[in-house]
């Protein structure tokens, strides 16, 4: 199985590398600290299987995730984020991820779901199972119908970072970070920083 790790931190894929590569099973690894390296590593080679963060400077790995499906619809995506499965869980699923787990995940566990996602299978655990039914009766709020983008400046804003802080966060301009703010304003109905943090407390977005 030729699997290729996207996350922009070189510790942590020389961690999930070793996690694989200790597994005595016929796994090749490759490495990406970006979107636009993956990139050119899915297009100049075969793979089985992406294991991709979501925090990445520039293009997040939502938005690659998307590309990547576009390009290559029966490629198996499994995401691994330090977010919470109730902050990204259900986006990742909706972008065409065959599963989704966070960077606490046991090693033994991360194996099972590489080797049942990167045989054409899915793979969610207990908790996000739980999470998925409970979420279908709260399709009517607000922050639903935010793109994946202006859902990621949404947390940094309740998060207490300034315009200047998310914008070197997400390797953006000031100016794209205040047009993100505005419209995520519009679209929840909201005036303020202070209501958009008090919203993302209130329903365990931070």
């Amino acid at each position: 199985m030729k699997v290729l790790i996207v996350d922009d931190h070189a510790v942590v894929r020389a961690g999930l590398r070793q996690i694989i590569l200790e597994a005595n099973e016929s796994f090749v690894v490759e490495e990406a600290a970006d979107a636009a390296a993956a990139w050119e590593k899915l297009r100049a080679g075969t793979w089985d299987l992406v294991l991709l963060d979501v925090a990445m400077p520039g293009r997040n790995g939502i938005e690659f995730l998307k590309q990547v499906k576009a390009e290559w619809k029966r490629l198996p995506v499994l995401v691994l984020s330090m977010y919470p499965e109730d902050q990204y869980a259900l986006r990742a699923l909706r972008a065409g991820a065959s599963g989704y787990m966070t960077k606490e995940t046991a090693p033994d566990e991360l194996l099972v779901a590489i080797r049942r996602v990167g045989r054409g299978g899915r793979y969610v655990s207990e908790q996000l199972a739980d999470l998925l039914f409970a979420r279908f009766d709260e399709s009517d709020l607000p922050h639903r119908d935010l793109s994946d983008r202006e859902f990621e400046v949404l947390r940094l804003i309740a998060s207490g970072l300034t315009a200047t802080e998310i914008a070197e966060t997400l390797a953006l301009s000031v100016k794209t970070i205040s047009t993100y703010r505005t419209r995520i304003l519009e679209k929840m109905h909201m005036h303020s920083n202070a209501e958009l943090t008090h919203y993302a407390v209130k329903n365990g977005l931070v």
